[in-house]
């Protein structure tokens, strides 16, 4: 399952306004240490869906029998929540059993020793079902979400992740359904067995867990498109849409097809079924989900023109489209044995969607902006209330656990093991897991444990990586004395919460050493840290070098290191890593940045003009080098976030001003544009093309420099290019960088209002146009443009993608959320609240804005704990954001 960008569009969706029936409130927290196999072997699964938009009744029937290994008998647990039983029967004989809050309980005593039949009848109501979870309806399409624990709304059944079982499926739909649109369109997981009017039925032969499970029925219509497997298999493969939106498919079907095929050839992994299908859903709390057969997607990673879609959400869509792919293995064939072993399968699957992105575009780029998502989503949370290991011990509620620690820290644990025993390691350790653990669902322990197997390495220590939280601070010195240069490491591990003393970690540490003149004297070696202080040697030196540290970012850690600017520019111009060679560029953005807001002048002193002197010359080598790719000089041209300064002042023991960083970084800006003044129309001009526009990555790299160097020379015209630029913009993301650049001097409302006009009716560009207003907007304003677009009758605050797009753009504008008013709080507890009884996952989600608190002044903290207390004690509050509520709060 992918997660949801916070800048997603809008959806016109028609949830009903009538919650759906919760659970008394349970308090309840599940430990790893806890857990027991199920007590029953489930066989089979035969479902049968009445569809009633009102009234869906589901009739279940399961073959079951007792675990072999418990010979004395175990009463069946089968969870289900806000179900209405309508009949029961074992065997055909019918049972008087009164379920509670949560299940239904059968005696050990009442169940058969033999392999026995319990059939089961419920009725649901999707269109009360606001909280996306289960069945529901959008825009009176059914459809479903069943991870992580999802199926249990749908009927009796035990819902979790290693009860595995193949599944036949009968959906029978309302030929006209009343007020509603007939249902030509009938799927599930599997191969379709048989269809005929208002009916289907599919059968899927592979054993899943129910949190695969996938039901869509809809009027939709299908973009078409055939792959042969390297062996001769021939699959059927549909993206289907509304009526309306099939000319937007095209590129997530051919980013499907490249998928497949690059599975077969990096990982020797072949489809398994006759049909793959993806549906665009317009509400939807993810990104997309991988359910076997049946991919069930956000419509903003699915759709996509030239007109309306920008570079990156081509980018986006690619990715995502491979990641929910490539889960068919990591996470489908061979998932969890329970939810705290979730790293495993998204943490697999986000490093094969990685590997895969960089190889379509540059792998390069790719590790720059996989690295910078990691620093500004995952570090972030290692450094707060939320930190958790990667593999957590405990949980009150698992969708809490959907984390960047989860996803794009558990991809990084992937690298990093790929890098401790070499390509070859990795290839032969993953043939054995795919061998070994075909069809059943597995652990961290049996992940190590093939890389043990395969490559005769010892992995106990690497293990502290999956069950201590936080980020590791690598502190590193230098020596050199007669030709000896030494580097001294040492390692800490900060205390997070529950987790006060850690062990040291097992770290690669990718080195390259540079010569004076240069040229590189020391190609990359993976140096392996293994204790908490540790010195690496290089002999035969004839000058003292200039160390490339942590190339690749070949560890998620912080690297602490004595270095000055002039020795960071020496790496910016002649690192022949990539990745240092930007971090060298970034390092001394940060480290203006901090001297500036430290400085208490944000307009530069004196000692602050040399530095931004220094900076933008050092930069300005990188951006005129014609050989160097454009999205890789793009890159470059981008300032740190405000939250990155906030973060790095505050590891610092100082307090940030949210404010004093917003108008340094703007200063900032306003200085490289007067540094480049003199290229910036060159580079405007080389991003524009004459060709028709392509999604590729040589276009888009170009088109990013060039958008890049226009908003830099938006600073310096008064918008004279820019406002050209959007009168004659061909394509979405042209005209999306022209506005930005407008709104960004304030300037741009005539623009906007034509931006508006023009797409008003369309659900994803729109989001863009509510997300944009409030990212640019004066941080003193930013609370109240918020809450003037709230007001707005397009703002339809039920669906999660237009949600994310106004009241996540107001989180994440640092300077205005953090404002020292307190608006930018009060409004986001109020929306949180109003959420919260319609859909708790998107509350708790959007509720971690508040996960910084403890960096701010007194003031701050106080307006924030104020909001956190109020949110607590609202009645009626879901478990999802109480969690979270009450563990910042705690933090």
């Amino acid at each position: 399952m992918s997660d949801a960008s916070s800048d997603a569009p809008p959806v016109e969706a028609s949830i009903a306004d009538v919650p759906p029936a919760e659970a008394p409130e349970v308090d309840r927290r599940v430990h790893l240490a806890d857990y027991r196999p199920f007590s029953h072997r489930v066989e089979s699964v035969a479902l049968t869906f009445r569809l009633s938009p009102g009234a869906t009744r589901v009739l279940a029937r399961l073959r079951l029998a007792p675990d072999p290994a418990r010979p004395g008998g175990e009463d069946l647990r089968l969870d289900g929540e806000g179900l209405r039983l309508i009949a029961l029967r074992l065997d055909g004989r019918d049972l008087a059993v009164t379920p509670d809050a949560t299940g239904l309980t059968l005696p050990a005593a009442d169940l058969p020793a033999a392999p026995f039949t319990l059939e089961t009848e419920v009725e649901i109501a999707p269109e009360a079902n606001t909280a996306l979870e289960g069945l529901y309806m959008s825009n009176g399409m059914f459809c479903t979400q069943c991870e992580a624990e999802g199926f249990r709304k749908i009927t009796f059944y035990p819902d979790r992740p290693d009860v595995m079982a193949p599944f036949r499926v009968r959906i029978e739909a309302p030929i006209e359904a009343p007020g509603a649109e007939a249902f030509p369109v009938l799927l599930s997981n599997g191969n379709p067995v048989g269809s005929g009017k208002g009916w289907a039925e599919w059968d899927d032969p592979w054993p899943k867990p129910a949190y695969l499970f996938a039901l869509v029925a809809g009027d939709l219509v299908a973009h078409r498109a055939a792959f042969t497997t390297r062996s001769g298999h021939a699959v059927d493969l549909a993206v289907w849409v509304r009526p309306g939106d099939e000319d937007r498919c095209a590129y997530a079907m051919d980013s499907l097809i490249r998928a497949m095929r690059w599975d077969e050839e990096v990982y020797g992994r072949e489809y398994d079924l006759d049909v793959f299908n993806i549906v665009a859903v317009d509400d939807f709390n993810m990104g997309a989900m991988e359910n076997k057969g049946l991919n069930i997607f956000n419509s903003k990673f699915v759709l996509a023109s030239p007109e309306t879609a920008t570079d990156e959400d081509y980018a986006r869509i690619e990715a995502i489209v491979a990641h929910e792919y490539f889960h068919n293995w990591t996470g489908n064939r061979i998932t969890c044995r329970d939810w705290f072993q979730l790293c495993l399968k998204e943490g697999l699957t986000v490093f094969r969607d990685q590997q895969f992105s960089g190889d379509m575009r540059s792998p390069a780029v790719k590790r720059i902006e996989d690295v910078a998502l990691l620093r500004a989503r995952q570090f972030r949370e290692d450094q707060g209330p939320l930190a958790h290991p990667v593999r957590p011990e405990s949980f009150v509620e698992i969708n809490n656990f959907y984390t960047a620690t989860v996803y794009e820290k558990g991809a990084e644990l992937i690298g990093m093991l790929r890098r401790l025993v070499g390509d070859r390691g990795y290839d032969a350790a993953l043939e054995l897991y795919f061998t070994r653990h075909d069809g059943r669902a597995a652990t961290i322990e049996d992940w190590l444990e093939v890389f043990e197997d395969a490559t005769g390495r010892d992995l106990a220590q690497f293990k502290l990586w999956y069950s201590q939280a936080g980020t590791p601070r690598l502190k590193v010195t230098e020596d050199w004395k007669d030709g000896r240069y030494t580097l001294n490491f040492t390692q800490e591990n900060p205390t997070t919460p529950g987790q006060p003393e850690k062990g040291a970690k097992q770290i690669p540490i990718a080195v390259g050493l540079i010569g004076p003149n240069g040229d590189e004297v020391l190609p990359t070696q993976v140096l392996e840290m293994t204790r908490a202080r540790q010195s690496f040697s290089f002999e035969g030196l004839v000058a003292q070098p200039v160390a490339s540290i942590l190339r690749g970012f070949s560890a998620p850690v912080v690297l602490e290191r004595e270095i000055d600017d002039a020795t960071r520019a020496f790496l910016l111009a002649h690192d022949g890593d990539p990745f240092n060679r930007w971090e060298a560029g970034r390092a001394l953005a940060l480290e203006l940045a901090v001297r500036i807001v430290g400085a208490g002048d944000v307009a530069g002193d004196a000692g602050a003009e040399v530095s931004s002197a220094d900076w933008v010359r050092a930069l300005a080598g990188l951006v005129r080098d014609g050989a160097l790719d454009p999205a890789f000089r793009a890159l470059a041209l981008r300032l740190p976030a405000q939250d990155e300064v906030a973060g790095l002042l505050h590891a610092r023991g100082l307090v940030p001003d949210p404010a004093r960083i917003w108008a340094a970084l703007r200063g900032m800006r306003l200085d490289l544009a007067r540094g480049l003044a003199g290229d910036l129309p060159d580079l405007v001009a080389q991003g524009a093309s004459g060709a028709a526009y392509a999604p590729d990555a040589e276009q888009a790299g170009r088109r990013a420099l060039g958008n890049a160097a226009l908003g830099l020379l938006t600073r310096l015209d008064g918008g004279a290019a820019a406002g050209a630029a959007f009168a004659a913009a061909g394509n979405m993301t042209d005209r999306i960088a022209a506005l930005s650049a407008l709104l960004d001097i304030g300037a741009g409302a005539g623009e906007l209002a034509a931006f508006e006009a023009r797409w008003r009716a369309d659900r994803n560009v729109m989001d863009k146009w509510f997300a944009l207003q409030i990212a640019f907007s004066a941080p003193d304003r930013t609370a109240g443009v918020t809450e003037a677009l709230t007001r707005h009758p397009e703002f339809h605050w039920k669906t999660p993608n237009r949600f994310r797009a106004v009241i996540g753009a107001l989180s994440a504008h640092h300077a205005g959320f953090h404002h020292e008013s307190g608006a930018g709080y009060r409004l986001l507890a109020d929306w949180l609240l109003k959420i919260d009884p319609l859909n708790p996952q998107t509350a708790a989600r959007m509720s971690t804005a508040f996960e910084t608190w403890p960096r701010y002044d007194a003031a701050r903290q106080a307006l924030v704990r104020a909001e956190l207390g109020r949110i607590l004690a609202a009645p009626g509050l879901s478990r999802d954001l109480r969690e979270m509520a009450g563990r910042m709060l705690e933090g």
